[in-house]
This record gives C-alpha cells, structure tokens and sequence, in this order.
C-alpha cells in the first residue's frame, strides 16, 4: 500500500525487513512454512527496492505483517473459498492465500505492481491472478455517517471487475490494509455489493486482522 500524500508519521514500519515473529509449521507442514517465509521476505526485499526508488513525492511503502495475516489465514484455511485481495501491491498476501488453498485474486490500481506481483507469483508457481485497476465498483457511491461523499485515492481509477471476471458479491473472503480513515469505505462496500456470508479482513495499521462479516 502507497497512497500519495498521507501522513504516515505513526505508522509501524517493518524494522530491517526482518520477520521477526514468524509463527512456527503444523505438523508436517514444515516445507510448506518455509516457502511462505521465503515468499514474505522476497516481498519485503521488493518493497524495500520500490521504495528506493521513489521521487519523494510518495511515502514509504508499508508491507502487511505478515505474521498476523498467515495466522489469521491459517485460522480460516479449512473453510476454503474464493479470496480476493484489495490494493494487492506486490501481490504477498494473495499469493500467500493461494499457497494455502484458496482460489486466490488481487487487485492493485497501479500497473507496476501488478507486473511485479505476476512475476512474484511466478517464481512460487503460485496460481494468484492480478489485475489492475480499482477494487472499487463503478456504480458504488459512499455517504459517511456524516453525509461526506469523498473517497479519496480509493476511488480513483476505473473499476478491474470486468478484467478480474467476478464481482465483489463472488468472494467469500476479502482482504484489504486500509490507510487511516478508508475502513469505513470498505466496510460499506462489503455491505452494498459483498455477498452475504464473506467475510472482511481488514488489517489494522497497528497490527491485527478483524474479521468483519457480510450482512
């Protein structure tokens, strides 16, 4: 995730790239475990090299925690389904979700990412799909509690339903590392045009997944 002109001054930033509590293998699973790692921590190194590569004019690029999603995925591993990834960036977390079974997407609006997400996937023969463009439907219109209707940078771009060939109601689970503020977006569009029965996962910018299910 790397919106444009946010203030991340607080925001918990990975230190050193390291994963540093890395949960331990089920029984024989081990292999599997070590793969998932090295997954993360290629993805660290790609964040790591996006963000030296920037003009300035964006912040730091944030990595999940890796940890805390492969927990709260391998809590909801027996259950299966469909899972999408929202803002996918370099596409970690849905290739960590295909690797565990699930039928496994993301969408990203920036088309880098994408590419670097494909070629990511790739290299673990991981069959995550990518698209680009937004996870925002493109009849969807948001009022807060308050009457405001801005969106922000999550409403910029055009829709990637039609590329992706599934609506947001076709997932069961849905995942998303939402900038302070957008959670009440998400968690809106999950009620208007997710299916009833999915799920929610939204990443807390300090630390931890909630799980939040459709009505």
């Amino acid at each position: 995730m790397s919106p444009e002109n946010t203030d991340v001054a607080e925001w918990p930033l990975r230190a050193d790239g390291r994963l540093e509590d890395w949960p331990p293998a089920p029984a024989g699973e081990q292999e599997l475990f070590n793969r998932l790692r090295r997954l993360c921590e290629e993805g660290l190194e790609i964040s790591a090299r996006i963000d030296a590569g920037r003009s300035g004019t964006w912040h730091s690029f944030v990595p999940a925690d890796y940890e805390s999603v492969l927990r709260a995925l391998m809590d909801i591993r027996g259950r299966g389904g469909r899972f999408l990834e929202l803002g996918s960036a370099t596409g970690v977390i849905a290739i960590m979700a295909d690797l565990l079974g699930f039928d496994s997407y993301g969408i990203e609006i920036a088309p880098e990412l994408v590419t670097e997400a494909r070629n990511l996937a790739s290299r673990f023969d991981s069959d995550a799909k990518f698209v680009a463009g937004s996870y925002i439907p493109g009849d969807y219109k948001f009022v807060s509690a308050t009457g405001d209707t801005r969106m922000g940078a999550v409403g910029v771009g055009e829709a990637a339903y039609a590329d992706l060939r599934f609506e947001l109601a076709d997932f069961d689970w849905v995942y998303a590392y939402p900038w302070p503020g957008e959670a009440e977006i998400l968690v809106d569009v999950m009620k208007q045009r997710g299916a009833p029965g999915a799920h929610l996962l939204l990443h807390g910018y300090t630390g931890g997944i909630e799980f939040t299910p459709v009505s």
